[in-house]
């Protein structure tokens, strides 16, 4: 067993060891977690706990699930069943569904959209684009937490969720959208674990046969489960306890979508003989930018918060930089960038984080300028862009007739007929193509470098796309904070970290605002030795300098905390404030109602405003929602629209002056409406 104990940490030492369960690894950041659970299943095979094919470990993406297996092939552990739980739901509900309920096996919908059109049409409702996959994570939200159509507007408004239309609306899609996935014989993600798990308990001749398959079980990143999840992972069990959970409370993000850290964190009141075992010795960064993790983190709320020790040599600090403006900010990253990559740093080795992809824009322009390739990650799956599709059908073509060809020579010869040429195009699609290419054929000469052949790299392609592992490709990653989770860069840049979009100017509960703290912390953690923290003090160039830097890096940038910051994420106490009536400015009778007091006038008097204008602004707040992914009532409601058309604001008192808009709205949008309005 030496060989597959030797190279670990003590911690990490006692983690394989531990190959009887209950078992809850507290893993932090770059601490080796997936290192650690790979070599405790293959000692817990070698040593003759448990056989290869009774382990199930569960993982969230397909990719992590493909690493794993592959780690556990090189340690002498092959036939463990690793897989996500829709992958493992999915084939054991397929297996039994003939047997148990008869017929075909219902087909899997990848996405909700099309249905949920379709139940728009049937109750006759026509929300734009934005709104149905806001609807979609809505419906998404509730079958996860196990809430029926009919009970979705009370349990909406006890979680304070802000659905993107009225509750009562999402709950009539909601339950059209079942009717007719139901009619249709379709399923959908959630609806897999559930029918699973609905099998498994009504005919216990299923249980008994998956229970006697799977004696074993690995669930990684058990911080993100939700309640179905956990409802399956219960079934599966049926009351045994050889389960080891591994995951960090520190990078808690998708709460929003039903995630519970409380599996997590609570899992040795639930296991009271559980082992609970801690991974904090940090291998990824620098102890610089651990210390900013700890101190970001140290400010937070949380009680389950773990404590990095760095294991690296010394690093660069942190950098904090603030801009005039947002273009500035770009334009002053790609510069950076540049200086990096003049050092040798490698493009793909470098990532911009953002809080939400519509800030991504001004970062591709800016790369662009600059003659910088970038990835927009999130984006397109690298094995479905048409070009990756087409070489591959070439390329398995080639692999059935016999060639003499070295694979590096045979594999750039199929590409550079379908445009790989030996000079970067400028960019755009034709570099996008490029880049793909380029990343085949750069894959081709590493496994030439092997002794590999065309049927084995075929091979190999058809594997990597199986479990979406995508060869890396050269330029610099384009990426939200959620979409970085699970990575890591040598260089990262942490932009737009302002007050308004980190946190996010709808988090608004103490919990939301601690997520989003969480959020900053993923992102931080993501670089292994350069770091840069920006904002922008304003939106567009010659706008007024009223953004702040983001709360949370009160304290830790070097600088002065800024005058009235607020350092914890606990809601300020509110202070108390005299009403001063407010009176119509048509007839002067004092106003009651929010809305009469927002439009400035009573309901029954005469509106006078430009309708062109109100028309303009309410295109203008359809395209930002959309830019931003986010409902249009986020931007502005229909009342202070028209309360803005009726006034037509031509400073920013006088937007401020409007019920409803405060300086975080103004600081946004104000720039844009003042425009609207003076044009």
């Amino acid at each position: 067993m030496d060989d597959v104990l030797s190279g670990l940490d003590p911690e990490q030492r006692e983690v394989a060891e531990a190959v009887r369960g209950p078992v809850c690894v507290l893993a932090g950041a770059g601490t080796g977690k997936t290192r650690a659970i790979t070599h405790r299943i293959a000692h817990a095979v070698r040593s003759g706990v448990v056989d290869a094919p009774s382990v199930l470990a569960v993982t969230f993406t397909t990719r992590a699930a493909g690493e794993l297996r592959q780690r556990l092939r090189a340690l002498g552990a092959p036939g463990v069943q690793a897989r996500t739980f829709h992958a493992a739901a999915l084939r054991q509900l397929t297996y039994f569904w003939p047997r148990v309920i008869g017929g075909e096996a219902p087909s899997v919908i990848e996405s909700k959209l099309p249905i949920l059109i379709e139940a728009c049409r049937q109750i006759r409702k026509n929300p734009d684009r934005s709104e149905l996959r806001d609807i979609a994570a809505e419906v998404e939200w509730a079958k996860v937490t196990q809430v029926g159509p009919e009970d979705y507007a009370a349990a909406a408004a006890k979680s304070a969720r802000t659905p993107p239309v009225p509750a009562e609306e999402v709950s009539r899609l909601y339950e059209a959208y079942e009717r007719i996935r139901r009619e249709r014989h379709l399923v959908d993600f959630e609806t897999i674990l559930e029918l699973t798990a609905a099998v498994m308990t009504e005919h216990q001749e299923v249980a008994a046969q998956i229970r006697q398959q799977y004696r074993y079980f690995v669930v990684d990143e058990y911080q993100d489960v939700n309640p179905l999840q956990k409802l399956l992972l219960d079934t599966w069990l049926g009351g045994r306890d050889d389960l080891c959970v591994v995951g960090d409370p520190n990078q808690t993000i998708y709460s929003f979508t039903g995630a519970s850290p409380r599996y997590l964190t609570g899992f040795a009141v639930e296991h009271p003989k559980a082992a609970v075992i801690k991974l904090v010795r940090d291998y990824r960064s620098t102890p610089q930018v651990v210390d900013l993790a700890n101190l970001l983190i140290a400010k937070g709320r949380s009680a389950h918060r773990l404590d990095l020790v760095a294991q690296r040599p010394d690093g660069p600090r942190p950098a904090f930089v603030d801009y005039d403006d947002e273009p500035a900010e770009a334009a002053g990253v790609a510069r950076a960038i540049r200086k990096l990559l003049d050092q040798g740093v490698q493009s793909r080795e470098i990532a911009v984080l953002f809080r939400v992809n519509s800030q991504s824009a001004a970062y591709e322009e800016a790369l662009s300028k600059a003659e910088i390739p970038y990835v927009l990650r999130g984006a397109e799956r690298f094995f479905e862009r048409p070009e990756v599709r087409h070489a591959v059908v070439l390329m398995r073509g080639a692999a059935r007739s016999a060639s003499e060809e070295p694979l590096a020579t045979e594999v750039h010869h199929i590409l550079a007929g379908i445009g790989l040429t030996p000079t970067v195009p400028g960019g755009g699609k034709a570099r996008e193509k490029w880049e793909s290419l380029k990343a085949l054929a750069d894959l081709a000469e590493d496994m030439a470098a092997e002794g590999a052949d065309l049927p084995a790299y075929v091979a190999e392609l058809e594997r990597r796309a199986s479990e979406q592992h995508a060869p890396p490709v050269e330029g610099v990653t384009l990426a939200s904070l959620h979409a970085a989770k699970g990575l890591e860069w040598d260089a990262v840049f942490l932009v737009g970290v302002t007050d308004g979009m980190l946190p996010i100017v709808y988090a608004e509960t103490p919990e939301q605002i601690e997520e989003e703290r969480r959020l900053l912390y993923v992102g931080v953690t993501r670089a292994r030795e350069h770091l840069s923290v920006s904002w922008a003090l304003a939106r567009a160039p010659g706008g007024r300098k009223g953004r702040r830097p983001s709360r949370f890096l009160d304290g830790l940038t070097g600088r002065p905390a800024r005058a009235g910051a607020v350092v914890s994420s606990s809601p300020p106490r509110e202070r108390r404030s005299v009403a001063v009536p407010v009176s119509c400015r048509v007839c002067a009778k004092t106003l009651v109602s929010a809305t009469e007091q927002k439009l400035g006038r009573c309901a029954t008097c005469p509106a006078d405003y430009d309708e062109a204008l109100l028309e303009r602004l309410k295109a203008w707040r359809a395209a930002t929602a959309k830019e931003a992914k986010l409902p249009p009532y986020v931007v502005f409601t229909d009342v202070t629209l028209q309360a803005i058309a009726e006034r037509a604001p031509v400073t920013e008192q006088d937007l401020l002056s409007i019920t409803g808009i405060g300086r975080v709205k103004l600081d946004r949008y104000g720039d844009a409406v003042l425009a609207l309005c003076r044009s």
